[in-house]
């Protein structure tokens, strides 16, 4: 049995280089590749990802990291933890699985929410009373001898079970009072894995790099002893991540666990108080010195001397990622591009390849070592001089208070009343609209230079038209001019703003098939020319309703960025802010009088500890106010959030002083509104759409959930939308559920 677990990475990307998984996931959903093809491309994509880590010299290679869809989605189905609404549909395992995570036949799906502060998205488990927890699934065993007969050792991964319940909603119970049940359920599948020759196993837990109660942190002392008394098992390996483990280190270091991997880049505050425990002396404790969000190189001298001082505080260091790798690209030489910046970059393979090389220079001296870090350093060695846009940092530094602030609410509400003359319970969509194959060929073709200016500005106009003429049709109150010319949300505005470049095969999973490339920000950020201001003032050249401008947010563009570390996020969120306010006022000058700014991200990127949680939420609130501090009081300005939890955040959500808030709340039963409705003190537009299923709602159901709605917020204040873009969707289905919209909204106005 291996004694040492060497030096390794936490997870790595799952959706293949080219994004094989996608393709084949989506294939499988269109009928066009039966379960044979897709179990065969999955397979073929786990057995690449284990012989490459191997060869690649890691002390350990983890498996179980593959999904289908969602990993948190296959811990639920592994212990049994399907509710009866998916069971009863008597569908194969892998169709279930769809079925949770995306719906079906009148089956509403689990809901999602962003995975801590990533951009991640995973899908919450339902427990209840009757859930009857078992070892339903063994996915993580026969993952570990899949890679064992392709020749590569792993160690298997797998959500911690105080997360998992952590991570839950419960239906009529509280999740932490199954604790006991779930160990047990662990505990067997510890055995299996130890029976199939496992020699580690490593238990996630980043619940805890939260503020956590004493009943919490006592479950996480319950839950480790009893699996560490475990009589034949693997050795556990406990990884935190996204922060500090706080007083959770404590628990750990005193439970029999044989390893805890920290992230010392985001809770570098671990070592300090890992150097006061005289129980790590007995264990090993994995560094976590190489970062799995950002896309930067490592300074290897200070990721050394970071590890090396745990040497003597544990029993044993070896060298991690700070997280799984599931959030950077696979590879930067795939990137021709991106010219001087790319020298900068490390994705997936490079962190593998310093995780390796830090290894070593831990274990056999910096000198065994010397040539490659001396490489790594004069690629990190780059005159930035050039970066620095001197008449930017000049116009922030001019800012007064008056930037930041709008008119009265009251003043406000009577100005756009007169002038967008709306009724009660209006209608919109939040921007997106189906993005065809001929869309997407258009705009390859246009960017490649086979399409001239004048034809791609001919044939974007044409669709810009049949989208406006579209919602007319269907009755929208409040039209946009759906986006063809956008790619994604956060990259279209990176590539016409200075200070990004972009990947063209930097892809990261955001949730299930859905994949985005985020922009590298490495410079200071300005606007050379308006952006959106063409496509908007057509759309409403084109019709007497008002039509809605969309903008993405700067906290937003950032959380979807792979952004410089060489100055505080705020600042660089101001220098997005003041761009975009050039990019407001110039739509306004144009005629436009409905403003959408979104930021999805605004409680993804909420610090997970409460004492740093103030300093965010004041920079972002801020950020977004720069945006919008100098439109008129007849100017609606909406903003747009998404995947959230959001009673952390309501206070903060008020201050960004939106007219309109549109949330997601379809898949959660208008529950955010609780805490909205009373906190939100303008409109409100709840999600009524499940945009990330392909099931169209009814009108009735569309009119039981406004109708829920109702309770928090009184019918002038209400909207009816989708709860997010409508791109990824099917255009006969989308064209359904707004029908279905519109014919309920009318139903419960007044």
């Amino acid at each position: 049995m291996t004694q040492q677990i060497g030096s390794t990475v936490l997870g790595y990307p799952r959706i293949g280089p080219d994004r094989e998984l996608k393709r084949a996931v989506e294939r499988y959903w269109a009928g066009t590749l039966g379960e044979d093809g897709l179990r065969a491309a999955a397979a073929e994509l786990r057995r690449s990802t284990w012989t490459g880590l191997r060869d690649a010299g890691l002390g350990s290679v983890s498996s179980n990291t593959f999904s289908y869809y969602d990993h948190v989605l296959d811990m639920a189905r592994t212990v049994g933890a399907v509710p009866a609404r998916f069971a009863e549909l008597g569908r194969s395992d892998i169709d279930t699985l769809f079925a949770m995570a995306r719906g079906t036949d009148g089956v509403a799906p689990l809901e999602l929410t962003k995975f801590f502060d990533t951009n991640y998205h995973y899908l919450v488990p339902e427990l209840g009373p009757d859930t009857a927890l078992r070892l339903a699934d063994r996915k993580p065993v026969d993952e570990y001898r899949e890679a064992r007969a392709a020749g590569v050792e792993t160690r298997p991964v797998l959500l911690g079970p105080v997360s998992f319940l952590l991570m839950a909603k419960g239906h009529g119970v509280d999740p932490l009072d199954l604790l006991d049940r779930l160990v047990e359920v662990y505990a067997e599948l510890l055995g299996e894995l130890a029976a199939a020759g496992a020699s580690w196993v490593q238990l996630d837990e980043p619940a805890f790099v939260a503020d956590r109660s004493g009943r919490e942190l006592a479950a996480l002392g319950t839950a480790y002893r009893a699996l560490g008394a475990v009589a034949a098992r693997p050795k556990i390996l406990v990884a935190a991540y996204y922060g500090d483990l706080g007083p959770a280190l404590q628990v750990l270091a005193e439970s029999p666990v044989e390893a805890i991997s920290l992230d010392l880049v985001a809770g570098a505050s671990d070592l300090s108080a890992a150097a006061a425990l005289p129980a790590l002396r007995e264990k090993t404790v994995l560094a976590g010195v190489v970062d799995g969000r950002n896309v930067w190189r490592t300074d290897l001298d200070v990721a050394l001397g970071t590890a090396a001082t745990l040497l003597g505080t544990a029993g044993r260091v070896e060298i991690a990622t700070s997280c799984s790798l599931l959030h950077v690209p696979y590879d930067v030489e795939g990137e021709p591009a991106l010219g001087v910046v790319k020298d900068r970059l490390a994705f997936a393979a490079q962190k593998v390849e310093e995780v390796v090389l830090l290894g070593r220079a831990l274990h056999e001296g910096r000198d065994a070592v010397a040539s490659e870090f001396a490489a790594a350093k004069a690629l990190r060695a780059v005159d930035r001089a050039d970066e620095r846009d001197e008449h930017v940092r000049a116009r922030l530094d001019t800012l007064g208070a008056d930037h930041y602030r709008r008119g009265s609410a009251d003043a406000r509400t009577a100005a756009q009343r007169s002038h967008l003359a709306l009724g009660p319970v209006p209608t919109t969509t939040i921007g997106s609209f189906p993005q065809t194959a001929q869309i997407r060929k258009d705009r390859a073709a246009h960017r490649s230079g086979t399409l001239d200016d004048a034809a791609y500005e001919s044939r974007m106009r044409a669709e810009i038209e049949r989208v406006i003429r579209l919602q007319e049709e269907i009755g929208l109150d409040v039209l946009v001019h759906g986006e063809p010319e956008r790619n994604d949300m956060v990259q279209y505005f990176a590539e016409n703003l200075a200070g990004f470049a972009i990947t063209q095969n930097g892809w990261v999973q955001s949730y299930g098939t859905r994949c985005v490339r985020p922009p590298v920000l490495y410079a200071d950020v300005s606007r050379p020319a308006p952006i959106t201001v063409g496509w908007s003032s057509y759309a409403q050249s084109l019709t007497s309703k008002p039509v809605k401008a969309m903008l993405t947010g700067p906290v937003t563009i950032l959380a979807w960025s792979f952004v410089r570390a060489d100055q505080p996020l705020g600042e660089t969120a101001r220098q997005v802010g003041l761009a975009l306010r050039d990019e407001v006022r110039d739509l306004e000058a144009a005629g436009l009088r409905v403003i959408q700014v979104d930021e999805p991200a605004l409680r993804e990127l909420l610090p997970l500890r409460a004492a740093a949680q103030p300093a965010y939420l004041e920079w972002s609130v801020d950020a977004f106010r720069l945006v919008t501090g100098g439109v008129a009081d007849s100017t609606q300005v909406h903003t747009h959030l998404c995947y959230s939890e959001f009673e952390v955040v309501v206070p903060a959500i008020d201050a960004l002083d939106a007219d309109v808030t549109t949330v997601e709340a379809a898949r959660s039963s208008m529950a955010e509104l609780e805490q909205l409705g009373t906190g939100v003190t303008r409109g409100i537009g709840p999600g009524v759409y499940d945009v990330h299923s392909p099931q169209v709602p009814s009108t009735a159901e569309i009119e039981r959930l406004l109708s829920a709605a109702g309770t928090w917020v009184t019918p002038d204040r209400l909207w009816a939308n989708p709860d997010c873009g409508l791109k990824t969707r099917g255009e006969r289905e989308v064209t359904a559920a707004l029908r279905n919209l519109v014919a309920a909204a009318r139903a419960v106005r007044p």
